[in-house]
């Protein structure tokens, strides 16, 4: 799952898009004016604040509505300037960033340096219990500002944030970090205007934002988010659409039957009946590429020691699961089987990393697994949430685990992935666990410190608690490294330790796939599974 750092992923596949439904006449009015579409959606877990936003549904609204200083190219996923004129360094230790001038939030403040440091400050704060909280651990001052449990900030602000004009500040880091103008695309970095500070909570149910779309309206739970093009958007990004209803769904296949009648327009959230026929469906129309999200089956170390301590146990789990029937079976393709903690589009990835612990092995695993004494009670229950199309998979798995090493391997459905992670993060629920990982920017770092560092376990997604010091300093010499060779080269021997440990079980890679009829055109995926909403058209 996905809480505090990257994009916790909810869905099967992603999101779902799609435009009303409407007569052919209609289509060509709705062609000329700008039209509106919308996008299937899983319901957000908090506000739509990216400080707060750490899932892949909120995210994905968070994408259309505020614009940061960095973005990542759709085809090499490198990063890019957005808002930012500039990002310069000449340690990587200090950066001076640059805003270009000529951006404004929804409600016509400008959009100036103090925008940003407002927005991170209130994030570093841990009075504010930010879920993105931990991305600003490396700032100087951010101590002062998270002391940790049972302790007062001692401060307000950053002291390694400093205002030089209105469209330049300065960020100091407690130490060198290569990877910083990577990070800066992530949501946490979105800026926040004035109006945030008289109401942060009820700012996150209609937030003014800084992006090619404004919000229509206040955020309708469990039902509907619509947003509008904000015609003040800079001409070079602004939107193509009139407006985009985010219809929230709890059922794939009904939102796929949606598509098939016109209902919706397009969908990269694909049941899996969907899965053996949307190719030939919708042919060209069909978009098929890698992206940068992973599947795990998470372990609850500290809640269940007792079954999943043993790091033979854990191995013994991941040799006896298939990846390659569950990828081809149940996806049909549309997931290719785990063999790194890194995704195979990021730089850092090492095919057939996993080694021995990734390959499957039935026999191996079974004698591993009586060898380390089993889990107690010969039981083990799976959960997944009902919400996002897991039931089949986690079923799978379930059934391998039982025919291969003995256990009695049952799935628990949860009606939501919220439910889940409540029980998970509370360690109420003491099974396996459903997990699913987006990264926040393409970087190997981004793959390990958000779901297995220390900090991660209180601002992150390391729900199995996975704590290993020799882990963290290496992810830290890394983190200091200024050689961007030695950097990865340091990130893959942490990833190593993690192989290991075995502290979560990745199963497969996603894969985009979106299907969308001949009413729209311009329809682009990025590696993290975000379309790009402002440059989509209806034909």
């Amino acid at each position: 799952m996905r809480t505090a750092s990257a994009q916790w992923i909810v869905g099967a596949v992603v999101v779902a898009m799609a435009a009303t439904a409407c007569s052919a006449d209609e289509n060509t009015e709705a062609g000329r004016t700008g039209g509106h579409i919308t996008v299937v959606l899983g319901e957000p877990q908090h506000g739509l604040v990216g400080q707060e936003t750490a899932e892949t549904e909120g995210a994905e609204v968070l994408h259309a509505l505020f614009t940061g200083l960095v973005t990542y190219d759709t085809k090499t996923n490198e990063p890019k300037l957005a808002i930012a004129e500039s990002v310069d360094t000449t340690d990587s230790k200090t950066w001076t960033i640059r805003i270009k001038d000529g951006f404004t939030f929804h409600n016509g403040e400008k959009v100036d340096a103090q925008s940003f440091v407002r927005a991170w400050n209130w994030g570093a704060n841990q009075d504010n219990t930010a879920e993105a909280m931990g991305f600003f651990s490396k700032i100087e001052g951010s101590e002062e500002l998270a002391p940790g449990k049972g302790r007062t900030p001692t401060a307000k602000e950053l002291k390694g944030l400093r205002v030089i004009d209105d469209r330049t500040f300065t960020v100091t880091l407690k130490a060198p970090f290569s990877q910083f103008r990577t990070v800066l695309g992530y949501d946490a970095f979105y800026p926040l205007p004035k109006a945030f500070e008289a109401d942060p909570k009820g700012f996150g149910e209609a937030p003014i934002g800084n992006g090619p779309f404004r919000m229509d309206g206040r955020w309708e739970h469990h039902k509907q988010i619509k947003v509008k093009k904000y015609e003040k958007y800079p001409a070079e990004g602004r939107a193509k659409l009139d407006g985009v209803t985010f219809k929230i769904y709890d059922d794939l296949d009904t939102a796929y039957n949606d598509l098939h009648k016109n209902a919706l327009q397009i969908t990269d959230k694909l049941p899996v009946s969907a899965l053996a026929t949307v190719s030939e469906e919708f042919g060209d129309r069909y978009i098929y590429k890698p992206e940068a999200s992973v599947g795990y089956l998470g372990l609850p170390l500290e809640a269940n020691p007792e079954a999943f301590g043993k790091v033979e146990i854990r191995k013994a789990i991941s040799m006896a699961i298939d990846r390659e029937a569950i990828s081809k079976k149940i996806f049909q393709g549309t997931r290719k089987p785990a063999d790194d903690f890194i995704s195979p589009i990021v730089p850092g990835y090492r095919r057939g990393a996993l080694g021995e612990a990734g390959t499957y092995n039935p026999s191996k695993a079974k004698a591993l697994f009586q060898q380390a004494g089993g889990i107690p009670g010969n039981k083990l229950e799976l959960g997944y949430n009902e919400d996002g199309g897991h039931k089949e998979w986690i079923e799978a798995v379930a059934a391998q685990l039982k025919a291969n090493l003995g256990v009695e391997a049952t799935a628990k459905p949860y009606q939501s992935a919220a439910a889940l992670i409540d029980d998970v993060k509370s360690q109420k629920f003491k099974g396996a666990f459903r997990m699913g990982w987006a990264m926040d920017y393409p970087a190997a770092e981004n793959y390990l410190r958000p779901v297995f560092s220390k900090e991660a376990i209180a601002n992150g997604s390391n729900f199995g608690r996975y704590g290993n010091d020799e882990f963290e300093a290496v992810l830290a010499a890394a983190d200091r490294a200024t050689d961007p060779a030695e950097s990865l080269k340091l990130y893959q021997q942490a990833d190593d330790i993690v192989i290991r440990d075995l502290p979560y079980i990745p199963v497969f890679t996603y894969m985009s796939a979106v299907a969308y009829s001949k009413t729209v055109k311009n329809v682009g995926v990025d590696a993290q599974g975000r379309i790009d909403l402002a440059h989509v058209e209806l034909n």
